[in-house]
């Protein structure tokens, strides 16, 4: 695997220790506190979680046989994608909760229904940063054994070395490297406007979107990041893609510039010349204040006239590429 330097997309840089997004990046609006968040975290409305149970389709991974790409949502940011036999899982969280505690933000009712058991041998596993709800410890540890390969922003080598992953499969990728599989795969970081940390420590490590390129298609893999000029360079450098999976969800008045508002999702898609969206970040964990299908409902609504269409895919159910694409309102009779 070679590893090569796109100059058209900015380095990462370290400033006193810490890693630094593009733009300035508070990551509280100027009007909130650490006081006023908690007091709206310990008084959250009953809908910013369903009522009832998330369906789920119960899909054989293993066996899991198209021609074209595929795509298999889990909940929240963990996705797998299968092309050509090779198995891509991105940001596994598979233990029921996003928290350092498994008693604190679990998941919803149903929708935690697939597990490590549940998955392929995997030949490449994506970590787009450190936060609870996208890298979990026990998912890690227990996909090991069948886990080939890390791709994994710079900084996040040590969490996995410290879970016991040996260090000759892990890859670290700064912003604008590509990690060159073979002429027709390449995985390549991109900047993201977000934050890392696990506990108090902040920042310590690298959070990167990833492009995807694969056999003739392009994918772009969002991970967390808020509006900003990052995926014009993205587009720029890139050109069209097929499928841009971004987070839709978790949003909030407290903190505006470090996750995507609904309005703002449909700007990136159209920046970045995606032919089609996926909308993660949502359906699992109640990190935010919104009701649970606010961004949905609202990404529906924003996508009506656009050209770029938007795929809804329940929870297991295999998204096609120029095949399949679900677009059922499955969460509509779910309080």
């Amino acid at each position: 695997m070679k590893i090569i330097k796109n100059p058209n997309i900015t380095s990462s840089v370290v400033k006193d220790g810490v890693f630094q997004n593009i733009e300035e990046t508070p990551q509280m609006a100027e009007e909130a506190s650490v006081f006023k968040i908690l007091k709206k975290q310990f008084s959250k409305p009953k809908n910013v979680q369903p009522s009832s149970e998330i369906p789920i389709v119960k899909t054989d991974l293993i066996n899991l046989a198209f021609e074209k790409p595929t795509i298999v949502w889990f909940g929240h940011s963990s996705y797998l994608i299968r092309y050509r036999k090779i198995n891509i899982l991105v940001d596994p969280v598979f233990c029921g909760y996003a928290s350092p505690f498994p008693f604190m933000i679990k998941s919803f009712a149903g929708a935690n229904n697939y597990g490590v058991e549940d998955m392929p041998i995997i030949d490449y596993h994506i970590q787009t940063h450190n936060h609870y709800d996208h890298l979990d410890k026990k998912s890690l540890k227990s996909l090991a054994a069948k886990t080939k390969n890390y791709i994994v922003p710079k900084g996040v080598k040590k969490d996995l070395l410290s879970y016991g992953i040996s260090s000759e499969k892990i890859t670290e990728l700064d912003w604008g490297e590509r990690a060159e599989i073979s002429s027709e795969f390449q995985i390549t970081a991109t900047p993201a406007r977000h934050f890392s940390g696990r506990g108090l420590k902040r920042n310590a490590s690298l959070w990167s979107s990833y492009v995807l390129e694969m056999f003739g298609y392009r994918f772009f893999l969002g991970g967390d990041s808020g509006f900003g000029n990052h995926f014009q360079q993205i587009g720029d450098a890139f050109g069209q893609f097929d499928l841009a999976i971004l987070e839709c969800g978790q949003y909030g008045e407290y903190w505006p510039h470090i996750h995507t508002f609904p309005k703002e999702l449909l700007k990136i898609a159209e920046t970045l010349q995606a032919k089609y969206i996926l909308p993660v970040h949502w359906a699992k964990f109640a990190l935010a204040h919104h009701p649970w299908k606010e961004p949905i409902e609202r990404l529906l609504k924003a996508t009506e006239n656009s050209e770029i269409q938007l795929a809804t895919p329940r929870v297991g159910e295999p998204l096609v590429l120029g095949e399949n694409y679900p677009t059922t309102k499955w969460w509509e009779n779910l309080d």
